[in-house]
């Protein structure tokens, strides 16, 4: 008898839960479209809302907010930018599905004792932007070509009298990914002021005027209209010689060379030339013979520059193609002159 009673009486209670729990889902399903107390989204509460209210106070508190877009600056220069120039809008429905999912976390039970007893879920979904790249990145560019400048290197273009030098700059390029993740911030932050700086970065020049100086540490120019060869070092002038170039069909070749042979008392190796008459051909060592004094400093098929006796055609278009110049000023400048030393002849 005792075991019938309480086989009965369990049973009674079983039943009792059941009808409870019963009860419970049902409250719980009612409820699949409200979203639980303590969610934000986008900084708005929305708790207790159903999805519909919830879609439309979002709208309402946010939509302003989005339409004022945002402000870029960059020194003096000032864009805004609108929600609509790259199609941006509120993401109502993903805030308030996400909103929904995080209001159904959890078993059916826990849910409505949750609910039942006014307890908040505490979760905040972030205010979401949809937007076109294709139009960002577009307003970006028109941005970048208010403030965009290559780097210049310097160079040197020189002429019989000067080196002509240009300085280097430095450049200035937008750090487009960057500007584009300042916006989308500013857009996606309810409490931002809607304001950003475009974001630079500055572009260094391949050849600076350092780099240019060290390159070019010794140059010569050759003026063959006023006879004077220019010494240059670290690109500033530094002595002008008085000089012979060649006579008229066998001119000094003009163009941009450099020093490949320097010797001291060199030999004349005579060019197989019709001028030449019987020494063509015939190597003349150091003396009296040799037209050659001093030094040399070859830089073009035979053509270089050496010292002459003959002081006299300084100054005038004397020579067989070389350029001469005193023996004292020869000697003071091919201590100077390395290898490879560049000339210009003008």
């Amino acid at each position: 008898m005792k075991k019938r009673i309480f086989t009965i009486g369990f049973a009674a209670v079983l039943l009792v839960l059941a009808a409870g729990a019963g009860g419970l889902y049902a409250y719980d399903s009612s409820r699949s479209d409200v979203i639980a107390r303590g969610v934000t989204a986008g900084g708005v509460d929305v708790g207790g809302l159903s999805a519909a209210r919830a879609r439309d106070v979002l709208r309402r508190s946010l939509g302003p907010k989005l339409d004022q877009g945002v402000f870029l600056r960059w020194h003096v220069h000032g864009w805004k930018l609108r929600a609509a120039d790259i199609d941006a809008r509120l993401g109502v429905q993903r805030m308030v599905r996400e909103a929904l999912r995080r209001s159904r976390e959890g078993s059916f039970l826990g849910r409505a004792v949750r609910d039942l007893r006014g307890d908040k879920v505490r979760a905040s979904v972030p205010l979401r932007v949809a937007h076109s790249r294709t139009k960002l990145y577009a307003f970006i560019d028109s941005v970048a070509k208010r403030i965009d400048r290559p780097a210049v290197s310097a160079t040197i273009n020189p002429n019989g009298y000067a080196l002509n030098v240009t300085p280097s700059h430095t450049g200035l390029a937008v750090q487009k990914k960057f500007l584009a993740v300042r916006i989308l911030r500013q857009l996606r932050d309810p409490s931002s002021p809607h304001f950003a700086f475009v974001p630079t970065r500055v572009l260094r020049p391949h050849l600076s005027l350092a780099r240019l100086t060290y390159k070019y540490q010794t140059f010569i120019t050759i003026d063959r209209a006023d006879f004077r060869l220019r010494l240059w070092k670290n690109l500033q002038l530094v002595h002008t010689y008085t000089i012979a170039v060649g006579r008229q069909g066998l001119e000094t070749p003009a163009g941009l060379y450099e020093i490949n042979d320097r010797q001291v008392n060199p030999s004349w190796h005579v060019p197989n030339s019709s001028w030449a008459g019987d020494l063509a051909g015939r190597v003349i060592p150091p003396g009296p013979d040799d037209p050659i004094k001093a030094r040399w400093l070859g830089f073009y098929n035979g053509a270089g520059i050496h010292g002459t006796e003959e002081v006299s055609s300084l100054g005038t278009a004397a020579s067989h193609g070389c350029i001469r110049m005193s023996i004292p000023d020869v000697e003071q400048l091919y201590p100077q002159v390395p290898l490879h030393t560049p000339i210009y002849v003008g």
